[in-house]
């Protein structure tokens, strides 16, 4: 059996995303890009450590966090020593997720009202808060765009999810366009970036890929980009001391724990003055006990100070990965987790939508673009 990479890229490959792409006009509005990942030479796997998936005792979607803590409550009187420990870990962070009003979904559902898919897909996938990626280079408007999506959380009371992505040769392979032309521009752009994030609570998915991938860099472009990734963590939680930034873990099916977290280290995740944790799971389908147990073992290799977590995109992987290592659209997959920041498992600060369900890979619609059958299919 083989895995994929989880790529994620602007223009030519495969998956799709809720993204704050420039249009050339100054525009605050964060509106979704036509996006996908090229089609890699499958990488070979690494046996996961594969836990048994404990059954939960609520739906893998749907529920909001209030009624989860409420029948978690109702479970378990006392509290457990990894709730009791997430809960320190997260005093100051709002445990409401952002749901930013622009996204394909919410077009789809606001032009589609007698469609008779339309409760499932607002209910189970509309309704959800997800990530707002900024995947252009382009710095003329990117300061305003994030500072917008920045403002909305905080004026709710609620933390968004940004993921920058615009790292040079960010597919490792040029199988498609996008990213900044060299780290120089790169590091022009973070620092715009980092000047929109305000003083509220956010989270940052600092690059998909930009760790788990780079093995087709030569060492020094290796070490260049993670000089650079580690500047981009210092500079982001520089600007607004309470962004909580995540690095790049792949997922569970991809590197083994210790060399991914080498490389994160040479990145500066594990270092408090850039870095939160990492991430993992992005755009992939990988289940979450198998998530949860590789990033603990990925946070034990990496060490660095204590308080480091980890997050999981949870958007697709409610039936686990296709055995035949599938990626793109893969039959019978479902949503998985709704998001929440309170997931009572120790080291583990939030279940994530990064990657918004219901956009097409490129199997079942055109790469980026919002199928609604494919949404109906995941959500049901």
């Amino acid at each position: 059996m083989v895995a994929a990479a989880s790529v994620v890229v602007a223009v030519g490959a495969v998956t799709g995303m809720m993204s704050a792409v420039g249009d050339g006009g100054g525009s605050d509005r964060a509106r979704p890009g036509v996006t996908a990942s090229p089609r890699l030479q499958p990488l070979p796997a690494v046996p996961s450590p594969s836990p048994s998936a404990t059954k939960s005792p609520f739906p893998e979607a749907g529920w909001s966090e209030e009624e989860k803590e409420n029948e978690k409550a109702k479970a378990s009187p006392e509290p457990s020593a990894s709730r009791t420990e997430q809960k320190r870990r997260t005093t100051s962070v709002p445990t409401r997720l952002y749901r930013h009003p622009d996204s394909r979904v919410l077009d789809w559902v606001r032009a589609n009202p007698d469609d008779p898919r339309r409760a499932v897909i607002e209910s189970r996938i509309a309704d959800q808060p997800a990530a707002v990626w900024f995947a252009d280079p382009s710095p003329d408007s990117l300061t305003s765009r994030v500072r917008a999506v920045a403002a909305g959380g905080a004026a709710q009371g609620r933390t968004p999810v940004l993921v920058p992505y615009a790292i040079p040769d960010r597919d490792c392979g040029g199988h498609s366009q996008g990213g900044a032309p060299d780290l120089g521009a790169y590091d022009a752009w973070i620092d715009r970036f980092a000047a929109g994030l305000g003083t509220g609570e956010v989270i940052v998915i600092l690059e998909p890929d930009s760790i788990a991938q780079s093995g087709c860099l030569s060492a020094g472009q290796r070490a260049d980009r993670f000089a650079s990734l580690a500047r981009a963590g210092r500079v982001l939680k520089g600007a607004n001391p309470r962004a909580r930034v995540y690095y790049d873990a792949g997922h569970s099916g991809w590197n083994a724990p210790e060399k991914q977290a080498g490389w994160l280290r040479q990145a500066g995740a594990a270092s408090a003055a850039s870095s939160d944790g990492i991430f993992s799971n992005v755009s992939n389908f990988h289940g979450t006990a198998d998530e949860i147990a590789y990033d603990r073992a990925v946070l034990e290799a990496l060490g660095g100070p204590p308080g480091l977590g980890a997050v999981i995109d949870t958007s697709r992987n409610g039936a686990g990965a296709p055995a035949d290592g599938e990626w793109c659209d893969p039959a019978g997959r479902k949503v998985g987790r709704a998001p929440t920041l309170s997931t009572g498992e120790a080291g583990i600060d939030g279940y994530l939508w990064v990657k918004l369900p219901g956009e097409s890979d490129g199997c079942k619609g055109a790469p980026g673009t919002f199928t609604p059958s494919y949404a109906y299919d995941l959500a049901r």
